[in-house]
């Protein structure tokens, strides 16, 4: 059963991660069908992206640990990379990994039942990647998050400029598809130029970003059509043909 559904309103995709028996949360299958849906979104002649939890409960609350994910392939900016916007809808719950793939999102819209929580400093484990949270926050405010793991409420996101808008409960998607249509009209090189800009430009990459961006980046290479042409060639002993894929 797939983890996730999309549906596509005009030029704009709306990607669901469906699992509210498990609080969305994110299980292995769940980080491989949202990177690859964003990759065949980023190929597509879509413009923008709006990522949401399925019901009120939970945009999402982590990483299953009964199915542990590669959590970084589905984060923006390291499992996959585009230049056109995404937008978080959230209510709810927003937990460990869910909390950092919202903010690698370009625009987020806060029902007021939102609760951000990055618990893993005292559950003894950590990816890192949630350390880019002091580039896009006020530092002493993004250090409270990390090391005390205080509950960050939907106005409290919203006053330290982590959330952009606050919604009713449940009107938090139809308000993050209606910036997404604004911004499906609006011309879309401007926006890649400027999300470029920004991402490679202005915000730095932490650690964690480098090492995810730089694994996806070899698997590419290594599990291309041109690695297998390559082996193949070799076994063979001819001269390989290579295509660039």
């Amino acid at each position: 059963m797939p983890q996730i559904t999309i549906e596509h309103h005009g030029k704009v995709s709306l990607f669901t991660i469906n699992r509210p028996a498990r609080k969305n949360a994110i299980c292995k299958d769940t980080a491989l069908e949202l990177q690859a849906a964003f990759e065949e979104f980023d190929a597509s002649e879509q413009r923008v992206a709006v990522i949401t939890g399925a019901g009120n409960e939970a945009f999402s609350s982590g990483a299953d640990v009964s199915n542990l994910p590669e959590l970084w392939r589905c984060i923006p900016g390291s499992g996959f990379t585009t230049d056109k916007p995404v937008i978080a809808a959230t209510a709810g719950w927003v937990v460990g990994g869910a909390m950092v793939l919202t903010m690698m999102c370009d625009i987020l819209v806060a029902a007021e039942n939102t609760q951000f929580s990055y618990p893993e400093a005292r559950l003894g484990f950590t990816g890192g990647m949630i350390s880019g949270l002091a580039s896009r926050i006020p530092h002493k405010v993004a250090m409270d998050i990390m090391l005390l793991g205080r509950t960050v409420p939907a106005q409290r996101a919203y006053d330290v400029g982590l959330a952009n808008e606050i919604t009713a409960v449940g009107k938090q998607v139809e308000t993050a598809m209606q910036h997404a249509e604004a911004l499906a009209q609006s011309a879309p090189l401007v926006l890649r130029t400027l999300k470029r800009f920004v991402n490679q430009h202005v915000l730095p990459k932490g650690p964690s970003e480098l090492m995810a961006e730089t694994v996806r980046q070899l698997k590419q290479v290594n599990e291309g059509l041109d690695a297998q042409e390559g082996r193949n060639a070799f076994r063979e002993k001819r001269t390989p043909s290579y295509q660039g894929l």
